[in-house]
């Protein structure tokens, strides 16, 4: 296995926030937060939402899921999906409870999302049993700096989470979110990731299989982003969905790497607090309009800068997932 020198780490990471600095805002900024908040607070619903967060038991997902509940007052149907019930427990209780002793439900609901048989199970369950979807909120988060690592399933492991699980999850639950779109309500969907961070794609290598590299799965996945949204718009109006980039953010990602925990104790003082960026995220994704659109750190529109697709990448790619997250019934 290659080591990687203290000195050039850092060299590294130094370079990299250089980069970033150059083309990003400030992580933190009271009067950007102060307006986010106030414009999430005049969400009031006449309805309750059903809210599912995909990757809700811990960083940015913890912070949507707090934010949400605490805007809502506690009156919302809130399902938290990810891996780790303990730390799911421990965010349901520190909910708030509507103070009107209204009905309200804050559940969790277990699933690997790097198989796309869990994926797929937790979606029929949940179009069982929830008469709508309102809202779908999807981080789940992988880092390393691993080459390709397949699942059992042949996809690999950093695009099941960031792209095919989130496709999966779309197209599963789409017949709950049109329900609620059909009643006048508000359906929306937000993929956090890296909106305005992609580049080319390999139209003749979907998945990378032939040239996987970190930084190749790393711009890969935004586009693959885009592309599944904007296509996912097309073929669904009506429905809200947008790719949000949500910045350099204080979270557990990454903390196994030696490099990557190296290089996030180094630059904290750059990095936003995940509290703060929920609330920018849900202001993004509650700002936006019916169709596809992208936001930055801040929930602000950045339009379709450095986007890299185009119709005949969206067709493929459509069709090159609807068979990589096909299930066998096997």
């Amino acid at each position: 296995m290659q080591l990687i020198s203290l000195p050039s780490l850092l060299l590294s990471a130094l370079v990299i926030l250089l980069s970033y600095l150059s083309f990003s805002k400030p992580t933190s900024n009271m009067y950007a937060l102060a307006a986010a908040r106030a414009a999430n607070a005049a969400f009031i619903p006449a309805y309750k939402p059903v809210a599912i967060f995909v990757g809700g038991t811990a960083g940015i997902g913890q912070g949507l899921v707090e934010a949400f509940s605490r805007h809502t007052k506690g009156n919302a149907h809130i399902v938290i999906v990810g891996r780790n019930r303990a730390a799911a427990d421990t965010i349901i209780a520190a909910l708030p409870r509507p103070s009107d002793n209204a009905q309200y439900t804050h559940e969790f609901v277990q699933c690997d999302v790097t198989l796309m048989k869990n994926v797929e199970s937790v979606t029929k369950e949940l179009l069982t049993r929830l008469p709508k979807i309102n809202f779908l909120f999807m981080s789940p988060g992988f880092m390393s700096l691993n080459g390709r690592t397949e699942t059992p399933e042949g996809i690999d492991r950093k695009l099941a989470v960031h792209y095919y699980s989130r496709w999966k999850f779309v197209d599963g639950l789409l017949p709950a979110l049109l329900r609620a779109k059909n009643t006048g309500e508000d359906a929306k969907v937000l993929s956090v990731l890296a909106a305005g961070k992609g580049g080319n794609i390999d139209l003749d290598d979907l998945g990378l299989k032939k040239t996987y590299s970190v930084s190749n799965a790393g711009l890969a996945a935004p586009t693959y982003n885009d592309l599944m949204l904007q296509e996912f718009a097309e073929k669904n109006p009506g429905l809200t969905f947008v790719h949000s980039y949500p910045g350099w953010v204080k979270t557990g990602l990454g903390s196994s790497s030696f490099a990557i925990s190296a290089f996030k104790t180094l630059f904290s003082p750059f990095f936003m607090t995940y509290q703060d960026s929920g609330e920018y995220m849900l202001h993004g994704l509650l700002g936006s309009k019916q169709g596809f659109s992208r936001v930055g750190s801040q929930g602000e529109d950045i339009g379709m800068k450095k986007y890299f697709g185009s119709e005949e990448a969206r067709k493929r790619l459509w069709a090159h997932t609807a068979q990589a997250t096909k299930v066998s019934s096997n």
